[in-house]
């Protein structure tokens, strides 16, 4: 009999039998389960089986902790339950049988910019460090210059550097319709071609739009078209990467194969091309900026501290509801139009604030082992960026360190937009987002920072003694 023989069965068992498992796969740390009917898992029988370390579902998935083992007890258990092995893509289309409309949406929109976080994040560094070279005038023998005034290697460096970072955020919409065009199965290179277009060296740059005299244009005799580039833009780079990919995806279903492989790109990418730059291109501009421009507005008016105040409380929550990927595209714009962002720093310090919420908890149960092997990883991977082993795992399962964890974020974000501390751009979500801050604003953030830390940490401890969490823990006691 192999090692997880036992346990495997059990899991089947408590989450309704093979014929109840839609699609089962696993990630790092966790079993992921798309069901059939979910109210056929006993969730309570689950979570009192000695390998599992905890529950949650998110994004139409039931995923259970097992811990660094789980590899292993995923091949047990799909032998046992005769369910065949699948993606992680096919585990995320399953799910969506169980996502409400609204659901789907952000679904969607996750799945646009998740491939561009990577490069997101080495941008927002590159920006920081080249801040940290190039504008902070702090050394010097009076203490009065830059590093790229002193030196020629850093000044060399700060000029090289650029080549990534305007490769990455000047850029930017060829890898989102490039994306989109990946997401919907349709031809790649015909998104990465459509998105050089809308940045191509022939437009006027978007950043020169503002004060140029005269604007450059097609004259096609009965109409002209500005040719104005959309550098850094997110909506319009979205619409166009939607527009070609459903017109490829139209064309394919009327056009024979026989000739589709010559006429599907041709009809697909030139209107496409002409749509973009005629219709969308301007609408997703003012669009963007609307956006951007009330944000911006409402962080930095007398009001700013009650905004922060709100979006600190609740972006845990959000993330709950996969809403949180909205922001991913606010803070392209609003770097874009403004040079940086003031609401992804606070994305940052919430995330700090969950993974001090489970350090307390860690503190609280340090006798419990079990506990141990789920929260410390968790507090870690928190730090680091990753937030649902932390919330789902620790925060949510006993309620009141989630909370602690929301009003210190709360109390966090109200520092951090009173003090006017801005990002570069989207950077690691945790304690080393600091490198993505400009670094005018790194004092400041460190304080928020700071507060994230302590408030959560110490607010758990208060609710623990409260008895907030009594439920949770006689639960707990009783496995």
């Amino acid at each position: 009999m192999a090692k997880y023989t036992d346990s495997a069965k059990e899991l089947l068992e408590y989450v309704g039998g093979s014929d109840n498992i839609s699609v089962v796969t696993h990630c790092a740390t966790r079993m992921r389960f798309v069901l059939n009917d979910s109210n056929k898992a006993d969730l309570d029988k689950v979570e009192e089986m000695d390998l599992v370390k905890g529950t949650f579902t998110n994004a139409g998935q039931f995923q259970v902790i097992i811990g660094n083992e789980v590899s292993t007890f995923y091949n047990e258990f799909t032998k046992i339950a005769g369910v065949g092995d699948t993606s992680k893509e096919d585990a995320k289309v399953a799910a969506k049988q169980n996502m409400n409309f609204l659901q789907r949406m952000i679904s969607h929109l996750a799945e646009i910019f998740t491939p561009l976080i990577p490069a997101l994040v080495v941008g927002g560094l590159i920006l920081g460090f080249r801040n940290v070279i190039g504008a902070i005038p702090e050394f010097g023998p009076n203490g009065n210059q830059t590093l790229i005034e002193l030196s020629q290697f850093w000044a060399g460096t700060h000029a090289f550097l650029w080549l990534i970072g305007e490769a990455i955020f000047h850029f930017l919409p060829v890898g989102i319709v490039w994306a989109i065009t990946r997401k919907m199965g349709t031809t790649q290179i015909l998104g990465i071609v459509l998105g050089i277009t809308l940045v191509s060296p022939q437009l006027l740059n978007a950043y020169a739009v503002p004060g140029a005299e005269a604007i450059p244009f097609w004259d096609f005799g009965f109409a002209t078209v500005e040719m104005i580039g959309y550098q850094a833009q997110v909506i319009p780079a979205i619409l166009a990467g939607f527009v070609l990919a459903y017109l490829e995806i139209g064309l394919r279903k009327v056009i024979p194969n026989v000739i589709s492989m010559i006429f599907v790109p041709f009809f697909a990418l030139i209107p496409a091309v002409l749509i973009a730059h005629v219709v969308l291109g301007p609408i997703g501009w003012e669009i963007g900026s609307w956006i951007s421009n009330i944000v911006y507005s409402g962080l930095t008016s007398a009001f700013g501290w009650l905004f922060a105040a709100a979006f600190g409380f609740a972006y845990a929550p959000l993330v709950i509801t996969g809403l949180h990927h909205m922001t991913n595209a606010i803070d392209l714009q609003l770097m874009s139009e403004f040079g940086g962002t003031n609401l992804w720093p606070m994305i940052a310090l919430s995330n700090i604030a969950q993974g001090s919420a489970v350090v307390a908890m860690i503190i609280i149960n340090r006798h419990d082992e079990k506990e141990k092997q789920v929260s410390v990883p968790s507090a870690i991977s928190c730090y680091l960026g990753v937030t649902e082993p932390a919330m789902f795992g620790i925060n949510l399962k006993y309620g009141f360190p989630f909370l602690a964890a929301m009003i210190g974020s709360m109390t966090a974000a109200v520092i951090s937009v009173g003090s006017g501390v801005m990002a570069n751009s989207i950077g690691v979500g945790g304690i080393p987002g600091f490198l993505s801050i400009q670094a005018d604003d790194w004092a400041m953030f460190f304080v928020a920072m700071a507060v994230a830390i302590v408030v959560p940490i110490i607010l758990t401890m208060i609710f623990s003694k409260m008895k907030m969490g009594q439920n949770a823990f006689e639960r707990l006691g009783k496995k």
